[in-house]
């Protein structure tokens, strides 16, 4: 065997060697437990952006000195930290929502959503969203309402946005 391919595949152990690996697997361990998780998609409430099966990244800096804004496709805490939906905020805190004959109305006023997978039959009566939440939903809007998970969350759930 070649020597440097030898010495490249199985290195000597030493007390430098050792420090190297600790840092990779420290930086790796905090790198993507922290900044950027990875993620399975499970279901299909945000076809056809995000398909069920799918892998992404969570990036959890993006808000860390910011909120989410109306449009943000964001990653949402739901129990501990396995569990996390992908959802798309479509109301603020201090606005009121709902949906009627199939239509997001934010303020009284409809809302125009080219990302929605849609036609949509769903039908719910205004709400306002409480201080220090966001109101989320998943873009496939064809499910019936009964099959969603969505509504208000604190913005403290809110973990990162998809990298992707």
């Amino acid at each position: 065997m070649n020597p440097k391919l030898s010495a490249f595949l199985l290195p000597r152990v030493t007390p430098f060697f050792l420090l190297r690996v600790l840092c990779v697997a420290a930086s790796a361990y905090l790198f993507f437990g922290f900044v950027c998780t990875p993620l399975v998609i499970r279901g299909k409430s945000m076809e056809p952006a995000f398909h069920d099966g799918g892998f992404n990244f969570i990036w959890k800096p993006a808000f860390w000195f910011s909120e989410p804004e109306r449009g943000d496709v964001v990653a949402v805490r739901l129990a501990g930290n396995k569990v996390v939906y992908l959802k798309r905020v479509v109301a603020l805190a201090g606005q009121r929502v709902g949906f009627r004959e199939g239509v997001l109305f934010v303020d009284g006023r409809p809302v125009q959503e080219p990302f929605v997978n849609g036609p949509c039959r769903w039908d719910l009566p205004d709400r306002e969203v409480a201080p220090g939440n966001v109101y989320l939903v998943g873009d496939n809007r064809r499910m019936l309402m009964e099959e969603h998970d969505f509504g208000q969350t604190s913005v403290r759930r809110v973990q990162g946005v998809p990298l992707w």
